[in-house]
């Protein structure tokens, strides 16, 4: 199979020869082998596993994202992605850095809806009077 992995302004990493790849869901983690199906999956933010022949199993911390295989090519597309780390150290920056990330995305979300909600009920306000 073919991997890559895209981040949003550019690719993180191609290769090419990868005999299997382990994703994570928020189902859990599945692997895809060269003759599977075709499919989609939503990724969670995660250790990407994937083995070559010349370098073995590779790790690759991902954000959230998503998963396309067609044919002989996968491709992932994910907000941020980090590798060259063992494993250990590639775990705790899934938690450190993507899932903290997470938790502060979501507070500037409320806190725009919050602005939104606001504006939307002075402008009614506004329009009827």
């Amino acid at each position: 199979m073919k991997l890559k992995v895209l981040l949003p302004f550019q690719v993180f990493t191609e290769v090419g020869g990868v005999k299997r790849i382990v994703a994570e869901t928020s189902q859990g983690s599945f692997g895809l082998l060269p003759h599977r199906l075709d499919c989609v999956a939503v990724l969670a933010a995660g250790i990407l596993t994937f083995e070559t022949e010349t370098e073995g199993e590779v790790y690759v911390a991902v954000d959230e994202g998503v998963l396309v295989k067609a044919g002989a090519d996968v491709l992932v597309s994910v907000r941020n992605a980090i590798g060259g780390m063992n494993l250990g150290k590639l775990r705790e920056a899934v938690e450190r850095e993507f899932v903290n990330f997470d938790e502060g995305e979501k507070q500037v979300r409320a806190v725009l809806a919050r602005l939104e909600s606001g504006f939307v009920r002075r402008f009614a306000e506004f329009h009827r009077g």
